[in-house]
């Protein structure tokens, strides 16, 4: 891990940010791009709130009732989701800005429909419970609304913030290497070889709660910034606060965000020579967490008629909510393997390239890219987040939907595990990488963990029957779309434009420019 083998010196300091953001700008781009291609037609339980939001500014979803088993009546007060309201605050945004145009979709469609069920396309897949949900769906008039729907928060929400997750990824580990190309190669390992790519397909609160720790940890951090001003640090302090907090008004398991950077917050404000900063900084973290908290507090308050108390205690009984406090309870030994290594939602049998940072002496290598203090706290924090995860008994229903809960921990195991890779010999790097991505990509294509072998049917399934875009399935199942190689086709024209993205070559803004790229 050699630094630059340039000078940087005030004159060519410019070029070298340049092409960084260059970079940068064009690894946003393609993530941006591929993660929407990848949409999932599924129609989460926190879709539902979002377009009440939309529609009518309320968290009350009593048109969408019986339409998911999360959907539950309060008498008096409404009908709500057993989640908390981030996700689909967030989600509202985009499906507000594209209403009109969704509303235009869906009256012109249902006006052609003319109210007849017997029209009713034939949904070709195995699941019965599905086939029921489309009928209703489509009875009530919200099959398109809800398709369309999902697909603008994956692609104007999930895929953009996601993208930009991977490019924070690459200015931290260009930080870290001092080297553009490496900082590239094991940022678009991040994008495409972990659960990041499975989970954007679809809007989803584990993964957004992972984003939110992952910003925040780099606030905090600031590798590539390292004597800021007291201003820019404040800054940095509230913004981690409302990350932090945020984390904990998507889902409960943000405790586990605010709890352990809360923690290294404080490990990094006493680190500080001057008191004034410390005080400053920790009263910009505690600001920024307590006006997020409150949008919860908030929340639970107005609909259910108390602050504290979660959507999760006025649930209807299930099977694991006899379990401890609604299903939490104190870690499960079972659990906590399949979370790690099941076969249908284990996490390092989603993403084996995570399977590094087990690597034990690589943690206290002196060749390790990241220091000391943040080492431990990935540790730490993954720990913990492992074992609570273990902890809620509603974990066992991944095997369904695949890996979720401890999703959270994916940026930062993967920064022990892109230390592991750069140790490595450069082609076994690269073949390890190869298969990382291809494992990844056939397990976003090919979403159904639940039949046969689990996650490696994906690999199976695509590998002999090539690829298959979850989207363009669905129409597929529907009869939309007839041809076979709709998906290839669709992939080979986004490959087109990446290659043009890419090919554009970096205007010279200095007469030295060429040979300043090469060595970058």
């Amino acid at each position: 891990m050699s630094p630059m083998t340039f000078p940087i010196t005030q004159r060519n300091v410019s070029e070298w940010q340049f092409s960084r953001r260059g970079t940068a700008c064009r690894l946003f781009i393609t993530c941006w791009l591929v993660y929407a291609l990848h949409f999932a037609t599924n129609t989460v339980r926190e879709i539902y709130p979002a377009l009440s939001l939309g529609d009518r500014m309320s968290f009350d979803v009593t048109e969408y009732t019986d339409l998911h088993p999360d959907i539950f009546e309060i008498p008096g007060r409404g009908v709500f989701i057993n989640s908390n309201p981030g996700a689909s605050i967030l989600g509202a945004l985009p499906y507000t800005l594209t209403r009109p145009l969704i509303d235009w979709i869906v009256e012109r469609i249902n006006r052609s429909r003319d109210g007849s069920p017997e029209l009713l396309p034939k949904y070709d897949i195995p699941f019965p419970l599905v086939k029921e949900f489309y009928r209703k769906a489509y009875e009530r008039g919200l099959d398109v609304k809800l398709g369309l729907a999902a697909g603008v928060m994956q692609a104007l929400l999930m895929a953009p913030l996601s993208a930009f997750s991977a490019v924070l990824m690459f200015y931290i580990l260009v930080s870290l290497t001092g080297s553009i190309r490496t900082a590239l190669l094991l940022a678009l390992l991040y994008a495409f070889a972990t659960p990041v790519f499975y989970r954007t397909a679809q809007l989803n609160q584990n993964l957004l709660v992972g984003h939110s720790a992952f910003f925040a940890f780099a606030l905090l951090w600031r590798p590539w910034k390292k004597d800021a001003s007291p201003l820019c640090a404040s800054t940095s302090y509230l913004g981690a606060g409302l990350l932090c907090g945020w984390a904990v008004v998507l889902d409960y398991s943000g405790l586990v965000v605010l709890s352990v950077l809360g923690l290294y917050a404080l490990v990094r404000v006493f680190s500080l020579r001057k008191k004034t900063r410390v005080v400053s900084n920790m009263f910009s973290f505690v600001i920024g967490v307590t006006v997020a908290i409150s949008v919860l507090m908030a929340y639970q308050w107005l609909y259910f008629g108390h602050p504290l108390y979660p959507a999760q205690h006025y649930m209807p009984p299930t099977p694991f909510s006899r379990y401890g406090y609604n299903g939490l309870n104190w870690p499960d030994l079972r659990l906590l393997w399949e979370t790690a290594f099941g076969m249908r939602f284990g996490l390092f049998i989603s993403a084996p390239l995570l399977l590094m940072s087990l690597y034990i002496p690589g943690w206290f290598q002196r060749t390790r890219i990241v220091a000391a203090q943040e080492t431990w706290l990935i540790i730490i924090y993954s720990v913990v987040f492992f074992l609570f995860s273990a902890s809620i008994k509603f974990g066992y229903l991944q095997f369904n939907s695949g890996v979720r809960y401890i999703v959270p921990v994916v940026p930062f195991l993967f920064l022990l595990s892109a230390g592991v890779l750069l140790r490595m010999p450069k082609l076994l790097a690269t073949i390890v990488g190869i298969a990382a991505t291809y494992w990844s990509w056939c397990l976003a294509m090919y979403r159904d963990v639940e039949h046969g072998l689990g996650i490696p049917e994906s690999i199976i399934h695509v590998t002999l029957e090539g690829p298959r875009l979850p989207w363009i399935k669905t129409l597929e199942r529907m009869n939309y779309v007839t041809t076979d190689y709709a998906s290839s086709i669709v992939i080979a024209l986004a490959a087109i434009v990446l290659w043009s993205i890419w090919a554009l070559r970096t205007p010279r803004i200095w007469p030295y420019s060429s040979g300043l790229q090469r060595q970058i």
